[in-house]
């Protein structure tokens, strides 16, 4: 089959399309032919943290339709569209994910092949009102951004909801939740493009990211901030807490380590606490989420399968807004 490899060296120049065996399900798994897959900065993260010579197959996100199913798996039929929860071995919401908890892509094989092969307890049905590139991107990005508004802050319609990095996947996709649970948002960016387009999604206020957060907020505070940038806003993002406020953090793309004033932020009775992905019971409870308020995720491009190293380096300029897909196959046609 037809796969998008990385060769164990670091940077896109060492990655490739490549023909290689196709896959087959052990007991409990479903072998899945892959119609949409979709892009995620830990992507790109893969291509310094991955070592091993054997090519590896990229990706996270997937849709398609079920090929083969293994030895012990019910509840799921060939010719079943189906989307892929890629976080694996963490079925049921709890404090923190179990210490066996890993990704579909890495150090396994991921989605950006003709075929893929997950755990039947991955999979889902495909939402019916998301078109296929929409299909294939949301999940990983949907399901951090779930957990983190919903099981960790705990968004309430009352709430002023601050989101730094408007554009990204999971921050689209928080901007989409938040509205719909009934609070107010307010979101950040650079550049004015993504700005104007949050507010097109239904953010009440945007703001420049390197401009005076303050006053352009006028002194308004927010209940929640939601930080996935990492040290750069960090000390911004705290600053526009209301006193015993709470910042949910789950990535770090600009910078791990931050100073923290311990005096301000304990007078300030502040909450900071850490999210990351989410469980399986998560997952379904974020799709009846977006049935129930018929949520489509952003597609900024879409590039083909042969495409797939120029579709990385766009995500390296981060100048998209929402998720960014590649069409594997059609959906009628024979693999």
């Amino acid at each position: 089959m037809k796969a998008f490899v990385h060769l164990g060296i670091s940077g896109v120049e060492n990655t490739r399309i490549e023909e290689i065996t196709s896959p087959e399900p052990g007991p409990l798994e479903v072998k899945v032919k892959v119609i949409t897959a979709g892009l995620n900065h830990r992507d790109l993260f893969i291509l310094d943290r991955n070592k091993e010579k054997t090519p590896l197959v990229l990706g996270s996100d997937a849709a398609g339709i079920v090929e083969e199913i293994g030895s012990d798996v019910e509840g799921i039929s060939v010719g079943q569209e189906v989307v892929i929860n890629p976080g694996l071995n963490w079925p049921e919401e709890s404090e923190a994910p179990p210490e066996d908890f890993q990704l579909v892509g890495f150090p396994g094989n991921g989605t950006f092949a003709e075929f893929a092969v997950v755990p039947a307890a991955n999979l889902e049905p495909k939402p019916p009102h998301f078109t296929w590139e929409e299909a294939g991107t949301f999940s990983l990005a949907a399901l951090t951004a779930y957990r983190a508004l919903v099981t960790r802050a705990n968004l309430q319609p009352s709430h002023t909801l601050l989101l730094p990095g408007a554009g990204s996947g999971a921050v689209t996709f928080m901007l989409l939740f938040a509205k719909k649970i009934g609070a107010r948002v307010i979101v950040t960016s650079r550049s004015e493009e993504k700005r104007k387009r949050a507010l097109e999604l239904g953010a009440d206020k945007a703001i420049d990211s390197e401009g005076d957060w303050n006053e352009q907020l006028e002194e308004e505070k927010a209940d929640i901030v939601i930080d996935t940038v990492g040290a750069v806003t960090f000390q911004k993002s705290l600053d526009q807490l209301k006193k015993g406020g709470t910042m949910v953090i789950f990535g770090a793309s600009a910078g791990d380590e931050v100073t923290l004033n311990l005096r301000s932020f304990f007078y300030g009775q502040y909450n900071l606490l850490g999210s990351t992905m989410g469980s399986h019971e998560e997952y379904q409870d974020m799709l009846a989420f977006i049935s129930k308020h018929n949520i489509h995720p952003v597609v900024d491009k879409v590039y083909p399968l042969e495409e797939a190293a120029e579709a990385m380096k766009y995500l390296e300029k981060a100048s998209q807004f929402g998720k960014i897909a590649l069409r594997v196959a059609d959906e009628k046609e024979e693999l």
